[in-house]
């Protein structure tokens, strides 16, 4: 399956306030490799930043000044993320502001989920960490992916470090369905063996006697004493 890893970077954190998009980051994994393919597009938001996300990513209304808006490049962005299964932390937020882009620029494409699958690596994060942190930094630590350089948020930047997160987080889960395939498969194969041997009513014979003096003599020839009549032997 071709997935998508996509983050955004926005004004503020509603969009049913206003709010707008100001960055889009996207990476591509194919067959749960990097395939080097990425999406990035800064966007004017024709509107103030507030002064909280700016810290968050650095970025003013004045940085973007002269960047596209979002109604010139939705056909670029869609194309490149239709058909995929798309990976994002936290989804709700990023695809909330993408459908509101959407809807106001009254797009022929609808809403984004009509053309992709989401997984969201938050919740994924939480049933495997329950009660732990599982922010995007927490998770860069736990699964010893560098994040150092990472002083502010980008789009591109945090696409980047999800797609390692991710492919380490679910790496993992894949072999133990590996194991567990594979314990599976000698049970089924043990107990089909046993039902072979309880259904060929199978009839056990003694050895006699001479047959057992025919062996003696017969290792005896060979000028070797059988390991299992040692007494000493484990």
């Amino acid at each position: 399956m071709r997935q998508v890893v996509l983050d955004t970077e926005t004004t503020g954190l509603e969009p049913q306030g206003g709010h707008r998009i100001i960055e889009i980051g996207c990476v591509e994994i194919s067959h749960r490799r990097l395939t080097g393919r990425h999406y990035q597009q800064f966007l004017d938001p024709k509107r103030d930043v507030d002064e909280g996300a700016s810290e968050v990513h650095g970025l003013t209304a004045k940085d973007l000044l002269g960047r596209p808006e979002f109604v010139g490049i939705v056909d670029d962005f869609m194309e490149f993320v239709n058909g995929a299964e798309l990976i994002i932390h936290n989804a709700p937020f990023d695809l909330g502001f993408i459908n509101m882009e959407l809807e106001r620029i009254d797009s022929k494409w609808g809403a984004i989920e009509n053309y992709c699958s989401v997984l969201d690596t938050l919740n994924y994060a939480r049933k495997l960490h329950p009660g732990q942190r599982n922010s995007l930094d927490a998770l860069c630590k736990r699964y010893d992916v560098a994040n150092s350089h990472r002083e502010l948020h980008g789009a591109l930047l945090d696409a980047e470090l999800l797609a390692e997160v991710y492919l380490a987080m679910t790496g993992g889960q894949e072999s133990l369905d590996l194991e567990s395939s594979e314990q599976t498969n000698q049970n089924i194969v043990s107990l089909v063996a046993q039902k072979a041997i309880n259904e060929a009513n199978l009839v056990v014979v003694a050895v006699s006697d001479n047959e057992l003096k025919d062996h003696a003599k017969t290792l005896s020839s060979m000028g070797v004493a059988p390991i299992w009549g040692n007494s000493q032997a484990d």
